[in-house]
């Protein structure tokens, strides 16, 4: 085959497949080829494995990370059941216990749940996908980073007695300075909200790595059912916990600065918390149950021998219950008041995610049927989420009655009915995906004989646990609290509660155990023990697979037997690499069709400094060491951009060979590009957390009697403000215009204009409010006001970076019609910026005449 395109391979699919063909019958590579791939990907050893980016390494960090806070957060739980399992018990007092519940809760949702699923991501998904890696390694490794320094240092506030106690939802006003005055609060508010952006970085590589990283052929009809869970999920990451990260920012700035968004006596309500905390804490669920859902879609029929049942179906229930769970976040605000109607839109909605949630039960109970199951470790927790998951569905169902919820709410029935849909849908099949997927790590499996025991301490211990909070609930037993009287019927509940938590702790410690016996040992090649049918277990190597395939099937493996040997002798895309350096494909977002080569970052120091300093800022925040906290977000910004200098750059040619005398692009730009994309996901982030703040404008705004209220005064004008935005955002498509012409002055005038002029139009209106007379104290609307107003100027100094930056690479000859990424990205978020400046103008001077219109 001697074929050379001079322009990019956009292939139809059935010619994609003919040249993959082609590809897997070529001659045998050349000699010095794959050596100077595992070159390419030479991990880094000893002590500078800080500095690993490559997702076979971060991956791998990120679950231990993740296990190591599941079982600190179990010793904090039994320690709470130790002191509920006698009445009256005083093993601690209600403080240190409000402490213990409120991290238990905290570090299982933000440092557990939602951090493991995004790690198995992280880990299989590129080799699930057939690609070298995630299109941006050191976003990964910033993320893990961020998240594990955080995390541990909000974690061991345990152990000075300076933990959050308002309960891991940290309601108001109990979370108010009023009643709350220590720094327990502000650890909470800081330090889970920053681990909620490394929770938002890495949806943003998951996205784009499935989206545009996937082998030639795999066209979304044939991806697997784990990867579109976690693109699912990951989208919902992206719109849901951005409203938690705005409520964060005005909890923590009225208690920093007496802004009174939740102080009825000043025109807050404690609702708003409530609204912006659940429309993240609900979706949250699906968050973190999606990609275990997906763990089971390629497990089950592996474990059955047979083909998934359904795998359509399943795909659309995925994205059914994504898009139901948004409409939920009302369900736990049942007895809080509201209208009638929300009410019952929530009571529907709640209803209603069981259906695509009961197809997928429906889907793999008839996949195990239609096969015959091996019953292994992995299908006895398979079975066993079935049973437990399927429990906690229907107590679900009955609490969307509201006339029970409102019987059961605050009840030990709901703390049944969640760990039955969290552990049933969570740590159940990530069990099993342990046993399952423990031997793509150095090759060994589990012990089979440990397993089973195992599962059964877990299994049964689980149950002994939680099915009697279900009676101690329907008994009257409420929760969060820290001891009761004898003789209310409560105390044999308890006691078995206790009994099977500690039965259950067992399981978990001999799994853990026997995980560290077997990873310890030698590797050696993993095979392929279950006889799967997907592209994870095709031999790996650090770089990924030896070539990348041409997938014909959704079932590679079992498609084509001889695809691993094919791979491996380099018979398929990219059997090496190109220039020298780590690279992967880009294929195009449905049709999997080859677009480009992606050159890829080696590893390196930036990403771990950037994320040291990320959360030194916002912990040094917490104690108020205001100077030390800014010098560490200076180092934060300027280690991104060292690693942002060299990314954006020319290739060496640019067509490249991936296979026999077949050559692609070797870069991209525009919205050809994954970086521009990227660029597009995070200012709908952006974008969500801004119309956060314009809810809870609105909201403060219709709790009025007269908007605005009595000693508060809109801002005059606002047109000179607009006019000189849209002329920053023309001067910015003005500046691209002048790249792609080769005139570097021109568009070094046209950035630095666009600065002048924003920076302009932000500080005009800004100086209308101040004459106005804004005061953010005096009550809540105007501190919604000024949130909105504080959160334009957070971008006027994000734009003067990003501008500046501009300049910089112009003047160092960094900027070229193809090395252009940083500028079309830049410009992108000067856009954004603009129409959140413009909306949010309108928001605070017109909404007043609607209101009274």
């Amino acid at each position: 085959m001697n074929r050379t395109p001079a322009t990019p391979l956009h292939t139809a699919p059935a010619l994609d497949v003919a040249l993959g063909e082609a590809l897997a019958n070529s001659l045998p590579r050349p000699p010095g080829e794959l050596e100077a791939l595992q070159r390419a990907w030479e991990p880094p050893k000893g002590w500078r494995r800080l500095t690993a980016v490559n997702n076979s390494h971060i991956g791998v960090y990120y679950l231990a990370t993740a296990l190591i806070f599941f079982v600190l957060a179990g010793v904090l739980a039994l320690v709470m059941r130790t002191q509920l399992a006698l009445p009256g018990n005083a093993l601690v007092g209600a403080g240190t216990y409000n402490q213990l519940f409120t991290m238990h809760g905290s570090v299982m949702m933000f440092l557990f749940a939602v951090p493991v699923v995004e790690a198995v991501a992280v880990w299989l998904l590129p080799n699930m996908l057939g690609a070298r890696d995630l299109p941006f390694p050191r976003l990964s490794a910033y993320a893990f980073w961020a998240y594990a320094i955080g995390g541990a240092a909000f974690f061991c506030t345990v152990f000075f007695g300076a933990s959050p106690d308002g309960g891991w939802f940290m309601y108001p006003p109990l979370t108010g300075k009023e009643y709350s005055p220590g720094i327990g609060a502000d650890w909470w508010l800081l330090g889970i909200g920053f681990i909620e952006i490394s929770a938002i970085a890495g949806a943003i590589e998951l996205i784009i790595g499935i989206l545009f990283t996937r082998a030639p052929g795999m066209t979304l009809a044939k991806m697997p059912a784990f990867a579109w869970a976690v693109l699912v999920a990951a989208f919902m990451v992206i719109f849901a916990f951005p409203a938690l990260i705005a409520g964060t920012l005005l909890l923590e700035l009225e208690r920093a600065f007496d802004w009174p968004f939740f102080i009825p006596a000043r025109g807050g309500d404690p609702l708003l918390w409530q609204h912006l905390f659940w429309f993240f804490g609900h979706p949250e669920v699906y968050i973190i149950f999606l990609p275990a859902a997906g763990m089971v879609s390629m497990m089950v029929p592996v474990m059955a021998g047979t083909s998934l049942v359904g795998h359509r179906a399943i795909v659309a229930a995925l994205i059914a219950v994504g898009a139901i769970s948004f409409l939920l976040w009302m369900h736990h605000m049942f007895t809080a008041g509201l209208g009638p109607l929300a009410l019952h839109v929530t009571s529907i909605a709640s209803f209603a995610v069981a259906i695509p949630s009961g197809v997928q039960v429906f889907a793999w109970i008839a996949t195990f049927w239609q096969g015959r199951v091996r019953m292994s470790a992995p299908s006895l927790f398979l079975l066993g989420f079935h049973f437990i998951f399927v429990l906690g569905g229907l107590t679900g169902v009955m609490l969307a009655v509201l006339p029970f919820d409102w019987q059961a709410h605050d009840t030990y029935f709901v703390v049944a009915h969640l760990h039955y849909v969290l552990v049933g849908g969570l740590v159940f099949p990530l069990f099993a995906a342990i046993y399952y997927w423990a031997p793509l790590y150095n090759g060994h499996q589990l012990s089979e004989r440990w397993g089973r025991w195992v599962f059964g301490l877990m299994f049964g211990g689980f149950n002994l646990a939680f099915f009697p909070m279900h009676i101690a609930g329907l008994a009257g037993m409420p929760r969060r609290v820290y001891t009761y009287a004898d003789g209310l019927g409560w105390t044999l509940w308890n006691l078995l509660s206790t009994a099977g938590a500690y039965v259950f702790a067992v399981g978990v410690l001999l799994c853990l155990i026997d995980l560290v016996r077997t990873l310890l040992r030698p590797h050696r090649d993993h095979g392929n023990p279950w006889k799967a049918d997907s592209l994870e277990w095709l031999p790996q190597g650090d770089y990924g697979v030896r070539s990348i395939p041409q997938v014909a099937s959704l079932e590679p493996l079992w498609a084509r037997p001889s695809l691993p040997q094919e791979v491996v002798a380099g018979r398929h895309w990219l059997p090496g690499t190109v220039f020298g350096g780590r690279e992967t494909l880009v294929t195009s977002p449905v049709n999997a069709q080859i677009r480009h080569l992606l050159r890829l970052p080696g590893d390196g120091w930036a990403p771990f400094v950037a994320a040291a300093g990320t959360a030194g800022f916002f912990l040094l925040l917490t104690v108020a060491w205001i100077v030390p906290a800014f010098i560490a977000g200076a180092v934060s910004v300027a280690a991104m951009l060292v690693w942002l200098w060299g990314s954006d750059r020319p290739p060496p040619a640019p067509m490249a060979t991936i296979g026999d005398g077949v050559s692609v692009p070797a870069s991209a730009f525009g919205t050809a590009s994954h970086s521009w994309w990227a660029t597009v996901i995070l200012l709908a982030v952006d974008a969500t957390i801004f119309a956060s703040f314009g809810f809870a404008h609105i909201h403060v705004s219709m709790a009025l009697d007269v908007c605005p209220p009595p000693g508060a005064r809109l801002p005059a004008g606002g047109m000179w403000s607009v006019a000189l935005l849209l002329a920053a955002s023309a001067l910015m498509v003005g500046a691209v215009q002048c790249l792609q012409r080769g005139r570097q002055g021109l568009l070094r005038l046209a950035v630095a204009l666009a600065m002048v002029t924003a920076l302009g139009a932000l500080g005009l209106d800004l100086a209308t409010h101040l004459q106005a007379g804004l005061d953010p104290r005096a009550n809540a609307w105007s501190a919604t006001v000024a949130a909105l107003v504080a959160w334009q100027g957070f971008h006027a100094l994000v734009l003067l970076v990003m501008g500046s930056y501009v300049l910089v690479r112009s003047w160092a000859g960094r900027l070229s019609p193809n090395a252009r990424a940083t500028l079309d990205n830049t410009a992108l978020m000067w856009h954004g910026t603009v129409a959140q400046a413009i909306v949010g103008m309108a928001l605070v001077r017109l909404l007043p005449a609607l209101m009274s219109g």
